[in-house]
């Protein structure tokens, strides 16, 4: 009997690999905030590869990263890698970004401006609630002080981010159809 699954094509890898690489350099752009959470565009690169790539190939790059992470290449913010740095206060959203792509990945493949902003809006709320209760577990500062240091500076840039990344992705993919490249 054979295998039904459709198998993953040279062209696709190479878009997860590029995806992964953009999200390492967008971990790379940093912005302290007095909470000890920084802003970074990783969660911007993450649901972007989710839109573009769709939520398998999304999901992919997001766990390629991750994982990179984890086993020490310095690919999270400010060059730094290995397993230590997901059991620091912000982990909980590092471990959250294959789900962020999953969601903006589905809710693109759903079809629709309305989907998208779904998906990435769901992703947001999952990026939060995880790195929330990280924080909180790490920290023990109680929740009500966690979600102010870690969350809500964060919420009107997830609402920009939702807001913008629609339009981005579909530029990129016209771009990409342009040349001749298709996703």
């Amino acid at each position: 009997m054979e295998s039904k699954q459709k198998k993953i094509t040279t062209r696709e890898l190479c878009y997860i690999g590029i995806f992964t690489a953009v999200i390492a350099v967008c971990a790379q752009i940093t912005i302290p905030q007095p909470g000890g959470v920084s802003f970074t565009l990783q969660v911007w690169a993450i649901s972007l590869a989710g839109l573009v790539l769709g939520p398998k190939n999304g999901t992919a790059a997001a766990v390629i990263y991750v994982l990179l992470g984890i086993f020490g290449a310095p690919v999270f913010a400010n060059l730094s890698g290995g397993f230590g740095v997901i059991m620091r206060p912000t982990g909980g959203f590092i471990l959250s970004f294959p789900a962020v792509a999953l969601l903006a990945g589905l809710g693109e493949r759903k079809g629709g401006i309305v989907w998208a902003l779904l998906g990435l809006a769901a992703g947001s709320i999952v990026n939060w609630a995880v790195g929330l209760f990280w924080f909180n577990w790490i920290t023990e500062f109680g929740l009500r002080l966690s979600f102010v240091s870690a969350v809500a500076p964060f919420i009107p840039v997830g609402i920009i981010r939702t807001a913008v990344l629609p339009m981005i992705s579909k530029s990129i993919k016209a771009a990409l159809r342009k040349a001749k490249v298709p996703i």
